[in-house]
């Protein structure tokens, strides 16, 4: 299997930098969790009361750290596509981009109406998580041209 060739280069590189935000800032998330600090929130002030919550966690694990491995898992898959160029493994990448979209939309409401408080850096990674899902469709929808 060849690349897309309808895809553009900078779909590609934007599904990279984008996957890259969300793994700095989930990996920043997760080891504030294990330091045990809350992380500075300047523009909004409920950073702690999302991390500090009961759903911050599951069996002990911090949701950030689940984050960082799909934002990991994402990254690996693209420069596996720029190193092999075989579109498969673009489209593996694509298909998994709904995982992270319906955890942000879980999480997105558990901030605002559970909550009732939101973390900054929790808004970038659903804002991560949804531009992945979003630029996730435009390689599928190629893929299907193509095919």
């Amino acid at each position: 299997m060849a690349p897309f060739p309808r895809i553009p280069k900078w779909i590609i590189v934007a599904f990279f930098i984008t996957a890259l935000i969300g793994f700095i800032d989930a990996s920043f998330l997760a080891i504030e969790h294990y330091r045990g600090v809350v992380p500075p929130c300047s523009i909004i002030s409920g950073c702690e009361k999302v991390t500090t919550s009961s759903y911050a966690e599951v069996f002990g694990i911090p949701l950030a750290l689940f984050g960082a491995i799909y934002y990991f898992a994402l990254l690996v898959l693209i420069i596996a596509y720029f190193d092999l160029k075989k579109a498969k493994i673009l489209k593996i990448a694509a298909l998994v981009t709904p995982i992270g979209f319906l955890a942000s939309l879980y999480f997105v409401y558990l901030q605002v109406f559970i909550i009732k408080a939101i973390c900054l850096y929790c808004m970038i990674s659903a804002a991560a998580s949804i531009t992945l899902f979003v630029l996730g469709i435009i390689i599928l929808r190629a893929a299907k041209r193509d095919a």
